[in-house]
């Protein structure tokens, strides 16, 4: 399962409330992230500290989410994985952990551009968090600002890398019309969940 949206849509607690809901059904579950699958600062940052474009194409390392992840318990897979490969918060390679995982075990992974056409026919439920830009620039104001100072270089960021790159995934890869469920979560508090017939 593939929980995709933009930035500080509500991806990661919508992620981590299926992983309750599951486990109170008795079937195990594998939760994982693509933040654990970006690439090193010096090829994410290679076209620039503030480029869409840079962001869109160099942030994360698909070809190994694929080769670790997502082929390994599609069919023939030996259902083995590697749930995280980089810390991106130190800039280091993290020690591979092999996971095995029981036949009937759900992968719930959220993250960004999580339905571009490379990722794509790897899902076999797919959910699209969707909100404002306007909403989830608050959210990240208030998530992410501990100091006043930092809300110019949050705003800076998303506002120059991270919608406008966001902004080009939606308009290339249509996420909004092929993932199989839309959750719009404007209101967190009202969340309403749509399915889609793709």
């Amino acid at each position: 399962m593939g929980i995709d949206g933009i930035d500080a849509a509500g991806k990661t607690t919508l992620a981590d409330e299926l992983v309750v809901g599951f486990s109170l059904l008795k079937r195990p579950v594998v939760r994982a992230s693509m933040d654990g699958f970006h690439q090193p600062k010096k090829i994410r940052h290679q076209q620039g500290p503030f480029s869409p474009d840079g962001y869109f194409q160099d942030s994360f390392q698909y070809d190994k989410l694929i080769d670790l992840v997502l082929k390994p318990l599609g069919p023939g897979g030996n259902r083995i994985i590697y749930t995280r490969i980089f810390d991106y918060r130190t800039d280091t390679d993290v020690t591979l952990k092999a996971e095995e995982v029981p036949e009937d075990a759900i992968l719930i992974l959220d993250g960004i551009f999580l339905l571009r056409d490379e990722l794509r026919e790897y899902w076999d439920v797919s959910i699209f968090v969707q909100v404002t830009f306007e909403a989830a620039l608050k959210r990240a104001l208030k998530r992410d600002c501990s100091l006043p100072e930092d809300e110019k270089a949050i705003k800076q960021k998303y506002l120059l890398r991270y919608f406008p790159a966001q902004k080009q995934y939606l308009l290339t890869c249509h996420p909004e019309a092929v993932a199989n469920f839309i959750w719009n979560n404007e209101d967190p508090s009202r969340p309403i969940l749509s399915a889609q017939s793709t």
